[in-house]
């Protein structure tokens, strides 16, 4: 996982699967503490106390991981929901998967599986975010380039997060700031030199919601 880019979960999710009468249940956040984490997982333990297992694990930046199997056969729960993650180079996560018992046993093999799967769907409908040093920026652009100045943003992964209208038109966007002289240099192309965006602000946050497949 690269020092300063990885990527978090975008919200909260929940989802839910039954595997041979089995009911999962998952829960994810994004955490940014220990405490976070383990205040979800208390939640937890507490909406479904009925539930055989609560199985969770969490990760916070690149060296803290905590996970539990909850009663369920050692390295079949906690471990391979964690393993989600770390291939998806999702971290700042916390992860709660449910268990309702259905009477039939799993084996290893299938409480692996089925951990694994409730981690991944819990992921996928939360989506993701690369975290990473974001400057906001004020582009100035003419009607007649509008659309074409826009199309340029979204190559490189801006987001327009607000639009002013004049004699000419302001963009206020978000980019990631290394793209920031990649930005410039097009709308030097494009208008021969007369467009130069204005750089307002930076920090490192999130960026906007990506698919996990």
């Amino acid at each position: 996982m690269d020092e300063k880019v990885f990527r978090v979960p975008f919200g909260p999710s929940e989802s839910e699967f039954v595997e041979k009468r089995s009911r999962f249940i998952s829960h994810l956040w994004p955490v940014e503490t220990e405490e976070e984490a383990q205040a979800h997982i208390r939640e937890m333990k507490s909406k479904y106390y009925d539930a055989r297992h609560n199985c969770w694990c969490y990760l916070i930046g690149r060296n803290v991981m905590r996970y539990s199997d909850d009663g369920e056969p050692q390295g079949t729960a906690g471990q391979p929901m964690l393993k989600v993650f770390e291939r998806e180079n999702v971290t700042n996560v916390c992860c709660v998967v449910t268990r309702y018992f259905g009477g039939i046993l799993l084996g290893a093999g299938g409480l692996t599986r089925a951990y694994s799967q409730g981690a991944k769907d819990a992921l996928v409908a939360a989506g993701a975010a690369t975290m990473g040093l974001w400057a906001q920026a004020a582009v100035p652009c003419t009607y007649a380039l509008f659309e074409r100045v826009k199309l340029e943003i979204a190559a490189l992964g801006g987001v327009i997060d607000d639009t002013e209208y004049g004699a000419d038109i302001c963009l206020y966007v978000s980019l990631m700031a290394d793209t920031v002289d990649a930005l410039q240099k097009r709308l030097t192309e494009l208008s021969s030199g007369s467009l130069k965006l204005e750089v307002l602000d930076e920090e490192y946050r999130p960026g906007p919601r990506e698919e996990v497949k």
